[in-house]
């Protein structure tokens, strides 16, 4: 992988996807599975992003809902609907969690030539979380930091949920 002038790593393979008619990218590195949609338990008290729970062969993942975490309207569940299942890494703590997208649409070979730096909207708006804008294919991907898309705050509460949930079901 090649550094930007930022020092980040950039170029490499990337799993995109939609969400409503925007493609995005995360490392492919961060990925470990691609699911399709199943049964998600609710959780109360929780974020409203965080959709809730799967069972995922015994283990508890928490499903984070991109949609609503970017503020985007909510959309209807299709056959297309997936989960994508990643290592989501801040402070030290790996937290794997449920990435509930529209639809998975390929891994992309992205060279640092064809990324640029996100654009700068002022100092309200965090685009922190966004790794670069990749001109591929005639378009646009937007290419995330999954570390970043969510805060430690966030990350700390997916944890308390997942052991929540998961010393519950030894209980049972």
């Amino acid at each position: 992988m090649q550094k930007s002038d930022k020092g980040k790593d950039r170029a490499g393979k990337y799993l995109t996807f939609k969400l409503g008619n925007e493609e995005y990218g995360i490392e492919i590195l961060k990925v470990r599975e691609i699911i399709g949609m199943m049964d998600i338990t609710y959780v109360p008290r929780t974020p409203d992003f965080v959709k809730g729970v799967i069972n995922l062969r015994g283990k508890v993942i928490p499903v984070i809902d991109l949609r609503k975490k970017f503020g985007l309207d909510e959309a209807e569940i299709t056959d297309e609907t997936c989960i994508i299942v990643v290592d989501v890494y801040r402070d030290d703590v790996l937290v794997q969690a449920g990435l509930l997208v529209d639809s998975v649409s390929e891994v992309l070979d992205v060279e640092d030539g064809d990324i640029e730096d996100a654009p700068s909207f002022g100092e309200e708006i965090d685009t922190s979380f966004i790794l670069g804008m990749a001109k591929v294919k005639g378009g646009i991907k937007i290419l995330l930091n999954i570390d970043k898309v969510l805060s430690t705050e966030e990350i700390t509460k997916i944890s308390a949920i997942k052991e929540r949930m998961e010393n519950d079901e030894k209980e049972k």
